[in-house]
């Protein structure tokens, strides 16, 4: 026991349980700030703090003060190696005030980092009884020697590290659970009705049940706006993982600079703003799936990384060297032609056949529409809903229209004619004039044809601004369509900053489709 409370020692006890409980956004700052205490008020000229790695069998410095701290951290310790080693080893505090006579110093680890240590004490931080680390203490200031009260107090300092690194831990914990819980309920919430009739997709749904059994690779192709993403999510839900996060990633829709961060994480400290460490989209799948829409536009230094995520499941983030592994099942998709990417070098060959190896090709709606009635109906109710209009449905003269356009922009078309046609629509059932549907070759036209400035979307506001608003949106709607919804891409079509689209798309009210 302590022979005497010592009032500063105390207050500074107090005020670093105030800290404890109240901070983990920088542990080693907090582990820090305990070490230079202990030193302080143990009167230690030098210091350092160094975990236990179970795995290894070594200790690392985790903190070190008073020496050559970037030379000291080059080195780890041996378990029973010197005096730090001893007591990781058997879990128990040591003082020697003439470490020379001590048979357990070993005196070629002060060589090598160039500081004279004539005495030492040194504790176990205790975590449930398991020595997870060690705090050493070295010659104390002005010649003097350390005391039982010096060695008792260390210890009261290694508890409250060992209490920082497990309060840590439990948050670093819950921090990582909440945001995969955060992940998968934004997915469940995301998941699409899987909606068909024509025995084309009923086959494919056939060959879902099939593929979902494995955890091999998969390549969705088809046209934009065909649903890709929707037969991925039923992938997942008719596999084992189904109670695991499904995870998407646009890897069009997310600038090239970002997208090692966004897939592997970083840590903090690895570029300008990484103010704290950050999981990337496949340690947020870990279990379960992640979806790689537009697998086509990645670039190729990411798609090395990829490749070996693929081949031996792990990853390093963004400025560690530390690997992490992961057990996920990687689904992937694209519009583009990709073996054509693949003959122009603008996609890794090995990437190509790791990804194909269960390939599934989903047809353009012109090629199944007998899906198209029930789209309809159920973007028809959807949009009902939204805008509490009384509709009772499409006119027989409005679904002939429907089911003889050829639809090039697909299922994401469709939804978005039928919504409109609910909002400018006059009467209680839907006609053809409301579905503003472009004549093409072999299909039937409409009213568009003879309105290629769509007037009728101006609506009652007739005004000049009104009507430029209209074109903006428009315009702006096309460009986004064109550029994959890559706001960034986008933003270059059309020669503006991509901060005054982001604020165009909000003003103007445009819909980003995500069928």
């Amino acid at each position: 026991m302590l022979s005497k409370i010592d009032a500063q020692k105390f207050n500074t006890l107090i005020e670093i349980n105030t800290l404890i409980n109240s901070n983990y956004t920088d542990v080693h700052a907090l582990l820090t700030r305990i070490i230079e205490s202990a030193t302080r008020l143990c009167e230690g000229e030098a210091s350092s703090l160094l975990l236990v790695d179970r795995e290894t069998g070594e200790l690392h410095f985790d903190v070190i003060l008073g020496s050559n701290s970037t030379e000291a951290k080059q080195y780890t310790i041996k378990l029973g190696e010197g005096l730090p080693g001893w007591v990781a080893a058997h879990n128990k505090s040591i003082m020697a005030n003439d470490v020379e006579s001590d048979r357990r110093y070993d005196r070629t680890f002060s060589k090598k980092i160039g500081h004279a240590t004539k005495s030492m004490m040194a504790v176990p931080m205790r975590i449930k009884d398991e020595c997870i680390g060690v705090i050493e203490l070295s010659n104390k200031k002005n010649g003097k020697v350390f005391t039982q009260d010096d060695l008792e107090w260390l210890e009261i300092f290694a508890n409250q590290a060992a209490m920082t690194i497990q309060n840590a831990k439990s948050f670093e914990k819950v921090r990582d659970k909440i945001e995969t819980l955060q992940e998968h309920l934004k997915a469940s919430d995301g998941y699409h009705p899987f909606i068909a009739k024509s025995p084309v997709i009923l086959e494919k749904i056939a060959i879902i049940d099939r593929i979902a059994s494995t955890d091999s690779s998969v390549l969705i192709l088809g046209e934009s706006g065909v649903g890709k993403e929707i037969f991925a999510e039923q992938i997942h839900l008719r596999s084992a993982r189904n109670h695991k996060p499904f995870v998407r990633v646009n890897c069009a829709a997310i600038p090239e600079g970002l997208l090692e961060s966004e897939f592997f994480g970083h840590v903090k400290g690895a570029f300008t703003n990484a103010i704290q460490n950050r999981r990337g989209r496949f340690e947020m799948a870990d279990g379960g799936t992640i979806f790689l829409d537009e697998i086509g536009d990645l670039p190729l230094a990411l798609q090395v990384k990829l490749l070996r995520v693929i081949q031996q499941k792990t990853f390093e983030k963004v400025g560690s060297d530390v690997s992490v592994t992961v057990d996920v099942r990687i689904l992937a998709a694209t519009n583009r032609d990709i073996e054509r990417l693949v003959e122009e070098g603008q996609f890794r060959s090995d990437l190509y056949y790791r990804l194909n190896v269960l390939p599934m090709f989903i047809p353009p709606l012109r090629q199944r529409v007998e899906d198209i009635p029930e789209l309809a109906s159920f973007f028809l109710k959807n949009a009902i809903k939204k805008t509490k209009r009384d509709l009772k449905g499409f006119s027989d003269e409005a679904m002939k229209s429907l089911l003889s356009y050829s639809w090039p922009g697909n299922i994401r078309e469709l939804q978005n004619c039928v919504e409109r046609a609910c909002v400018i629509g006059k009467g209680k059932w839907i006609e053809p004039e409301d579905l503003f549907l472009d004549s093409s070759p072999g299909r039937s036209g409409s009213p568009a044809a003879s309105d290629p400035f769509h007037t009728r979307d101006i609506g009652g506001d007739r005004s000049l601004k009104n009507a430029i608003n209209v074109f903006k949106g428009q315009y702006i709607h096309k460009v986004l369509e064109e550029n994959k919804w890559n706001q960034t891409e986008a933003a270059k079509s059309l020669d503006i900053q991509r901060t005054y689209l982001s604020r165009l798309i909000k003003e103007l009210e445009i819909t980003l489709d995500k069928a």
